[in-house]
């Protein structure tokens, strides 16, 4: 093998493998990996994607639920100097056509169960499960022997969610995760001694490249499971299997909300991650009095940078629980105006980012890309305020926030205001047009009690200025999410808008 400087994404393995080979990397189901069983399996994954007649840079899409089968097909495509391109297993039709298209993929890695959603005439390899997969297959292969990846080179698509917007491909390199690794590392304490569970879509960043990723950096034991199923996740906690957990804030409402949530020994469970959407300051409060030993990071960012760019640490929530923290290792940040110019700390302006970390741009939007990155700076599309310690709070998307009578309302305060109602299991608070109000401030509300649309508005206006509080709400069953668990305000915008 060639040998380069190792800062590649399979690369942090393969210092693992040789640094602790016996210890087990991976669990996930009746199978374990250990570091050095791992890496050889990345290996033969490498050669035999290439023996289906792939190149490197060559755009492999992956299309599958979570599995240890997963894990290496993407290291698998890193090594390979092939560019993987995680798929949504929930998409289908024309949602499903758009990504395999736009990315170009010559490939398709899937389940058995899934692959008859694809469109017609994607090529198709099994992930597991079929005699024919690339899990069956590793053994018959021989070891990867080829030139390593240069560390500028592409190695993922990673898609933007599409809340508000057809989805993107940002451009990662093996440069940008590794030092987004580092970053997750040192901002989120990770250590080998942690016992992870790994519950959320790997096909999305953040489970991905925020925690399994840089564990596998440090030499930690993961638990891969299929779903973020509370029976699962409480039984491995109670056994002593399991002590951190990253989800985003629909699991952990879901969590607090359960019966048992009370009752079961949860005491072993010692970091708490949560990210990927706003975190309900009222339900924080909940998590930290049911399990005060409970370390609690907030983790935030987006898909163009890794995704990881703040952390608000365990120590810095107390009198800032509705902080998303100050930025990680090798991120800088800026808040500014429409004309990029800084604002001053508590003026709410939209985040900018400077970053190795940073995508490339996105695959084959030249469009999108220059309006992204302005004057050396990528524009995040998110508004936040930044105080004079550098902790920085989110007050909305720029696209989310409500411009009622000429003046411009913050969707998660009122949300805020709305879970401290007891009625109100979860809220959604839009901007929908109003003769009078231009945009009247809406929210669309799952109840877990018998509650009116008056008396959550007079519960509001006790909370929050008359002018924020919501001219109307709206009950549904539940709140439209992408897998990542964010809310999709635009669908529900969409939904709403024809009504009276």
């Amino acid at each position: 093998m060639t040998q380069g400087h190792g800062s590649t994404v399979d690369g942090v393995l393969r210092r693992s493998a040789r640094r602790t080979p016996a210890r087990t990397a991976v669990e996930y189901g009746e199978r374990t990996w250990t570091y050095g069983e791992l890496d050889d399996a990345v290996s033969r994954a490498a050669a035999l994607l290439l023996a289906e007649g792939l190149e490197p840079g060559d755009r492999v899409a992956a299309y599958g639920h979570n599995s240890d089968a997963y894990l290496i097909a993407f290291l698998a495509c890193a090594r390979a100097g092939l560019v993987h391109v995680p798929v949504n297993q929930n998409l289908t039709g024309d949602d499903l056509a758009y990504l395999v298209g736009q990315s170009g993929s010559t490939l398709v890695l899937t389940d058995p169960d899934l692959a008859g959603r694809l469109p017609g005439g994607a090529r198709i390899l099994p992930l597991r499960d079929a005699g024919d997969s690339l899990l069956a297959r590793l053994a018959d292969t021989p070891v990867y022997e080829g030139p390593e990846p240069r560390t500028e080179d592409l190695v993922q698509l990673l898609y933007t969610s599409g809340t508000t917007a057809l989805p993107k491909g940002a451009m990662m390199t093996h440069r940008a995760l590794v030092h987004e690794y580092l970053s997750a590392i040192t901002a989120l304490d990770l250590s080998a001694g942690d016992r992870p569970a790994h519950a959320l879509p790997l096909y999305h960043s953040a489970q991905m490249h925020v925690f399994l990723l840089p564990y596998l950096t440090v030499g930690a034991t993961s638990v891969i499971l299929d779903a973020p199923d509370g029976d699962r996740l409480f039984d491995l906690i109670e056994a002593g299997r399991v002590d951190s957990l990253f989800a985003p804030p629909t699991v952990w409402i879901g969590l607090a909300n359960r019966p048992d949530f009370a009752t079961r020994d949860l005491g072993g469970l010692r970091k708490a991650y949560y990210g990927a959407s706003i975190m309900p300051v009222p339900v924080l409060r909940r998590l930290r009095d049911r399990l005060p030993g409970l370390a609690l990071y907030n983790c935030f960012g987006q898909s163009e940078i890794g995704p990881l760019a703040t952390v608000l640490a365990p120590d810095e929530h107390e009198g800032r629980l509705d902080s998303c923290g100050r930025t990680v290792l090798f991120v800088d940040a800026r808040v500014v105006d429409e004309d990029g110019e800084d604002v001053p700390d508590g003026t709410p302006g939209e985040i900018v980012y400077r970053s190795p970390q940073l995508c490339e741009g996105y695959w084959e939007k030249p469009e999108e890309t220059a309006a992204a990155f302005r004057d050396g700076w990528f524009h995040s599309g998110d508004l936040a305020v930044r105080d004079a310690d550098g902790y920085l709070t989110i007050v909305d998307r720029v696209k989310d926030a409500i411009n009622s009578g000429g003046v411009l309302v913050a969707s998660r305060q009122v949300e805020d205001a709305l879970y401290t109602h007891e009625a109100v299991a979860e809220a959604a608070v839009i901007g929908l047009p109003d003769e009078r109000w231009v945009e009247a401030v809406t929210a669309v509300v799952v109840s877990r009690g018998e509650v009116t649309e008056d008396e959550l508005i007079a519960h509001a206006r006790e909370k929050l200025s008359p002018f924020k509080a919501p001219k109307r709400v709206l009950f549904v069953d539940e709140l439209p999410r992408n897998a990542s668990g964010k809310i999709l305000k635009r669908e529900l915008r969409d939904r709403f808008t024809s009504r009276p």
